[in-house]
């Protein structure tokens, strides 16, 4: 079996210093940690800690790695996962990359030797650079990505026709002067919820450059938003936030300002978190079951740590539905 000797003598470095790397450990220099990694990986390393548990062939553990752990769509996520796999006699070992490429390795690293199978959320859902980092032998479920070679099984939602969806019921509701707060330019969920917004514009409105406020995900944009949309004057009937965190805290900012959601103007969000039912008016937003993306995950993971080899047509892309509520009721 590899040791850690193994490796720092690969690497032509101390034992302390493939140690402090291999745990994540920020004292190390960039060069000597990828020398250092691509020793492990060529010797298939596996920690100590993951050498004993393999005494018994498992840990009944399964690993779960999110670019957060704040907020509901995570804890809507976690909550599907933990359905299949308490059911499963198996408990979750959780880690959070905090959105970074770079910290989504060290948390893999991390859990290497201490869980069964490897549940993860790229950051910014991109899966270009996660078969790098990826042990071969643990299986592996991408959440919300699609591996780019199909080589890793996934399950995600159609974001493209998700954004199809809620703009339709805008334009259908009476709306044609739509604002889209977007989420952040590199991340591929909300590219495509931007794509399939501006493709329904240009064929039921022929508008090709409609108005695009960008924000990341958090409850803070839409208050920016809402503030930018007041402040700037625009002349707008509706809103399609790329999610339903910034659509409700763009929703109370416009409350503050007077303005009636749902009559004044149109509303509308994409998660279906929880909140979403709570506030009022009830958002209309799309329903991207997201606990229904985490079980089935989960699903996949326990199959494929039983031994199956998976296909790609074992991976699964969820249709999102509509949930229309009263921010989308009409407008004056």
């Amino acid at each position: 079996m590899t040791t850690i000797r193994d490796v720092a003598k690969a690497a032509g470095v101390s034992v302390a210093t493939a140690s402090r790397a291999l745990n994540g450990m920020t004292n190390v220099t960039r060069p000597t940690r990828e020398r250092i990694e691509a020793a492990a990986r060529q010797l298939d390393y596996v920690p100590h800690s993951g050498a004993r548990s393999l005494t018994r062939r498992r840990t009944d553990t399964i690993g779960v790695i999110l670019p957060d752990l704040f907020g509901e769509f995570f804890s809507e996520m976690i909550r599907g996962i933990d359905l299949v796999v308490h059911g499963a006699g198996k408990t979750l070992l959780l880690g959070n990359m905090h959105g970074s490429m770079e910290e989504t390795g060290q948390a893999i690293r991390a859990m290497r030797g201490r869980v069964d199978g490897l549940l993860v959320m790229p950051p910014d859902s991109t899966a270009e650079t996660i078969p790098d980092t990826l042990a071969r032998d643990i299986p592996t479920v991408l959440l919300n990505a699609r591996s780019a070679d199909a080589t890793i099984p996934f399950v995600t939602v159609d974001n493209y026709l998700g954004a199809r969806l809620v703009t339709e019921h805008l334009i259908d509701r009476g709306a044609r002067r739509i604002v889209h707060l977007a989420g952040p330019e590199s991340n591929r969920d909300a590219g495509e919820r931007d794509r399939g917004f501006r493709d329904v514009l240009r064929e039921r409105l022929q508008q090709s450059d409609p108005l695009v406020l960008r924000g990341d995900f958090r409850e803070d944009a839409g208050r920016r938003a809402a503030r930018q949309l007041l402040a700037e004057g625009h002349d707008y009937d509706a809103v399609f936030a790329g999610n339903d965190m910034m659509a409700v805290d763009l929703m109370t900012e416009l409350r503050e300002a007077g303005i009636e959601v749902g009559r004044d103007l149109l509303l509308a969000g994409f998660d279906d978190i929880p909140l979403a039912r709570y506030v009022f008016p009830q958002l209309t937003t799309v329903h991207s079951d997201i606990v229904r993306v985490g079980s089935t995950a989960a699903r996949l993971l326990l199959r494929a740590m039983a031994g199956e080899q998976l296909q790609p047509a074992d991976s699964l892309v969820i249709a999102p539905t509509l949930a229309i509520r009263g921010s989308t009721r009409a407008l004056a």
